[in-house]
């Protein structure tokens, strides 16, 4: 009785190396060999530096908005004053914080005084937002109290306002300049409405690393800016930040119920939700289409092993007639293709995490030899190029890769496997 063999025997692995490796009389399938190593090699190298990339653009678009907005803005809605105009301003906003605060997992609430005018410094105009907001409340907010950059002191809000980094770039100041705030809803007069105009010292200059925020973000102490908007006693809105911003969504029946029946909830996925519902769009697509890029690349593994199945007939003959089974031949051609798919996936991993851990200098030289200019931050909303690996992302490219080389090194190594011996040798 003859004895049979485990698959993936030794003698498999060391048949499968031999074929492997370069020979001059079979060139064109050591060729082969490497241009399929070199295809998987930058396809998954693509796919993961691809999907740090996104990943690190979400994360830091998202780090953003939560590190210098509200996570949930509650303002009210509008009621007919005295006078006929709709009011939508906080009366007892004092109060109505207190309230809210006391809901689970609400980490702040700040009272807000906001309003859009124009800055003006040595002949220079911007269009800014004015936040005016408590120096305490200020001091929590992690895009301005520990920016990117920054410059003077943030203890000295009280004396003056903090300004985005894109704000005195357009107006040309710094640290302890002055500029002029001009509201066009200013003094009423018996002659109507003039321009408010006040001057205030630069303390502090801060970036946020988004650019709409650097560009149009001004901070004033809460009662300066109730006393510039004519707000006295009141508060626009009142800005939430919660332990979890992912669950926010939650939060809102409970929030709303301590707000009253008059409030309203804006939270951060609503202002952002349909640009985060266009990224995972984008992220299934990308990854569709270098999908498809790995899988051109792992049928370069089929040519090369349709080649060595034809260049090693006769050698597969002589196998059989030793004794070596149907299954022992396409186990020996399987792992010529897995272990090109296995290495090629091995260098791509180890070249796509390499590139993500140091794209910043990688970036740094293409925009040195571009010239300059290849990230605008104008467009992009955040002043750099992020990227960030995840343990999720690293398996996902592995295990397309090894899969779509393990699947298609099965019909030529079955070829292989059924070639009859009688035919294989007749013409040798």
């Amino acid at each position: 009785m003859a004895r049979t063999t485990p698959p993936f025997a030794p003698f498999e692995f060391m048949i499968a190396w031999r074929y492997l490796r370069a020979r001059r009389a079979e060139g064109g399938v050591s060729v082969m060999t490497w241009i399929s190593l070199i295809g998987i090699t930058l396809a998954v190298l693509a796919l993961i530096a691809t999907l740090a990339v996104r990943a690190g653009f979400r994360a830091e678009f998202v780090d953003t908005i939560l590190g210098a907005n509200a996570h949930v803005t509650i303002y009210q809605s509008g009621e007919v004053d005295q006078s006929g105009r709709l009011d939508r301003t906080i009366h007892d906003y004092a109060e109505l914080a207190e309230r809210v605060r006391e809901v689970p997992g609400v980490a702040r609430v700040a009272p807000l005084v906001k309003g859009q005018v124009m800055a003006n410094a040595r002949n220079r105009n911007a269009g800014i937002e004015v936040f005016g907001i408590a120096e305490a409340d200020l001091k929590t907010i992690p895009r301005i109290a520990e920016p990117q950059e920054s410059y003077g002191s943030i203890d000295a809000f009280q004396n003056g306002v903090a300004i985005g980094s894109g704000v005195a770039r357009e107006l040309g100041v710094a640290v302890g300049d002055r500029i002029k705030v001009i509201s066009p809803n200013g003094v009423k007069t018996a002659f109507g409405t003039s321009p408010r105009v006040k001057a205030y010292d630069v303390v502090y200059v801060f970036t946020a690393g988004r650019y709409d925020i650097d560009r149009t973000r001004v901070y004033m102490p809460f009662a300066e800016a109730q006393s510039f908007f004519n707000r006295e006693g009141v508060a626009d809105e009142l800005e939430v930040m919660v332990d979890d911003p992912e669950t926010v969504d939650q939060m809102v029946p409970a929030l709303l119920k301590a707000a009253g029946d008059r409030a309203l909830i804006w939270t951060w996925r609503d202002a952002s939700g349909s640009f985060l519902r266009a990224l995972d769009i984008e992220d299934n697509v990308m990854f569709v289409i270098l999908s498809i890029l790995v899988l051109i690349a792992a049928m370069n593994i089929t040519s090369g092993l349709i080649m060595l199945v034809k260049n090693k007939g006769r050698d597969i003959g002589i196998l059989r007639t030793m004794g070596l089974t149907e299954g022992s031949i396409l186990r020996v051609f399987f792992i010529c293709g897995a272990f090109t798919g296995l290495i090629g996936t091995a260098l791509g991993v180890l070249l796509g995490c390499l590139f993500a851990i140091y794209i910043d200098p990688i970036f740094a030289l293409v925009n040195w030899v571009s010239g300059g200019g290849v990230w605008d931050p104008a467009v992009r909303g955040i002043s750099f190029l992020p990227a960030k690996l995840q343990f999720g992302d690293v398996m996902s490219a592995v295990g397309l890769s090894l899969g779509l080389s393990f699947l298609v090194t099965i019909f030529p190594a079955r070829r292989a496997a059924r070639m009859n011996p009688v035919e294989a040798l007749r013409y040798e």
